[in-house]
């Protein structure tokens, strides 16, 4: 089920949200917690009733490993629970590989060895990456001792909550499970229902308005065969028509993920945070999928030795997890390198801050001059690699970078001679115009203008949450006028997205694929 359907926002959401407070109100809060338990397991159904069957294994087999940890920790200390956690991660890893890995790894032996190997195409559960990261975590803490206590229907919540299940962002226990036994989550509050209900608009519209608006500029290019040759103009307008698309794509669900967990008085942890202002690329990865580069600095970088080993083994270390984050998102070699790009821009990245640092030349202040060209460059790096995470193949991106690489020319779109022709002055001599097929012209530009404009300038859903007080409206006089006003407000503001999001067909969210 999509955050973006009708399904969800007239029929899965309200029914959810009212029975959920209606038994919290007759103090039945563990029917409350079992009820949205229950709905978090439908909800993932939907997709695919069979595909329950295998989340539910995960959750009881992961949960009986814990119980065994615990029992192993209170009787020998460590020693049992190494082998515990040893064979329930590599369990889960092994589940994972098969569904997200299997097609890859037949692929690449017979395009390597040229045999052909019958096997039916595995499909990939949708979420399973989340999920399985969750509880991985989740046995790691408990190995550590950081987990005293699991009870089933707590930790049934945490996995399968539905707000985070399909794309993240990828929880930690600590941080979750006690919100679910706090009395304060099952009393409805309206300031927390309010600015849910905000936020979750600001997501909607990120993603119904901006994300879908874009989205018709990239598939042209991207997905042109070899037989098309592309323009500078064309490919430089798919890679940035893609960045954005990816961007507001991520960063609607993420809102919209916090918004929806809000109105159960639930804080999610915030999973995007403006990236494309980042000044180098560590900051980036500081911004953008928070929780997942927490989980790879703390269950994979920091285990591999982090850089308390010396440099060269810090940027072996950095670049393994990228290229290990990299195969997350995606089985594929394009993936790889993606990830393998991004950990050469943190080894330079890191390599270059220390340079400046023992040099004496690295200084909090910047000047605004180079503030932006910080900016800029870290976002040329960042578009760059994410033609490898876009394209189908390593052929197509290596003819995407070609063609941005102007190897093909800067041909013109034809509509453009006249305009060019009646500027003052101008000339046209020289200038090659052509049809251009996977290039919209005006429109394609405008689009990416207005788009990197609100990416760079304008501020994200949590600072206007934060100008506005977060909907605290209590202090307000006739607060409670105000209050169903802006209820009144918001349920006007998601009913028209819907339908116009309705109107172009639902579409899926990109994060929905890894």
């Amino acid at each position: 089920m999509l955050f973006n359907s009708y399904e969800f926002v007239f029929f899965f959401l309200p029914l959810t949200v009212g029975v959920f407070f209606l038994l919290s109100a007759g103090r039945w809060v563990r029917a409350a917690a079992a009820w949205l338990a229950l709905m978090s397991v439908l909800f993932y159904g939907y997709w695919s009733p069979r595909y329950v069957v295998l989340l539910l294994g995960s959750v009881l087999a992961n949960f009986f490993a814990a119980q065994l940890l615990l029992r192993c920790r209170a009787r020998d200390g460590r020693i049992g629970a190494r082998h515990v956690l040893t064979l329930a991660v590599a369990a889960n890893l092994a589940v994972l590989g098969y569904f997200k890995y299997a097609n890859f790894f037949i692929e690449s032996v017979r395009s390597v060895a040229g045999v052909d190997i019958a096997l039916t195409a595995v499909v990939l559960p949708i979420g399973i990456s989340f999920f399985t990261f969750t509880q991985i975590a989740f046995l790691v803490d408990t190995y550590e001792g950081k987990v005293r206590e699991a009870r089933f229907m707590p930790y049934l919540l945490f996995v399968t909550y539905f707000p985070h299940l399909i794309a993240g962002p990828v929880l930690h226990h600590a941080e979750m499970m006690p919100q679910f036994a706090r009395t304060e989550t099952y009393r409805f509050q309206l300031d927390n229902f309010l600015s849910g209900a905000s936020i979750f608009a600001i997501g909607l519209f990120k993603k119904v308005i901006l994300a879908d608006g874009i989205q018709p500029f990239v598939a042209p290019a991207f997905d042109a065969g070899p037989s098309h040759i592309l323009t500078g103009f064309e490919a430089w307008g798919a890679a940035l028509a893609y960045s954005l698309q990816l961007y507001f794509d991520f960063s609607g669900y993420s809102d919209m993920a916090i918004g929806l967990s809000r109105l159960f008085n639930v804080e999610l942890p915030l999973n995007f945070n403006s990236p494309y202002k980042s000044r180098n690329i560590v900051e980036f990865w500081r911004r953008w999928h928070m929780t997942l580069s927490r989980f790879l600095r703390d269950y994979l970088y920091f285990p591999l030795g982090g850089n308390r080993l010396g440099l060269p083994r810090r940027y072996v270390n950095l670049m393994l997890t990228m290229l290990l984050g990299g195969l997350w998102h995606g089985a594929g070699w394009t993936f790889v390198i993606w990830g393998g790009l991004h950990g050469l821009y943190l080894v330079i990245n890191h390599a270059w801050q220390g340079l400046r640092r023992r040099a004496g030349t690295l200084v909090p202040a910047r000047s605004r001059p180079t503030a932006a060209v910080s900016v800029a460059l870290t976002f040329f790096a960042v578009v760059v690699a994410w033609v490898f995470f876009r394209s189908k193949s390593l052929d197509a991106a290596l003819r995407m970078l070609e063609a941005m690489a102007g190897g093909n020319g800067w041909v013109l779109p034809i509509e453009w001679r006249h305009e060019l022709a009646a500027l003052p002055g101008a000339s046209i001599a020289g200038l090659r115009f052509d049809d251009l097929t996977a290039f919209a012209g005006a429109r394609q530009m405008i689009w990416v203008a207005v788009l990197l404009a609100i990416a760079w300038f304008c501020p994200n859903s949590q600072q206007i949450m934060l100008r506005l007080g977060r909907w605290q409206l209590g202090r307000v006089a006739g607060a409670s006028a105000l209050r169903w006003a802006a209820l009144g407000a918001i349920a006007v503001i998601v009913f028209m997205l819907a339908a116009i999001n309705a109107s172009h067909g639902v579409s899926e969210f990109i994060y929905f694929n890894f």
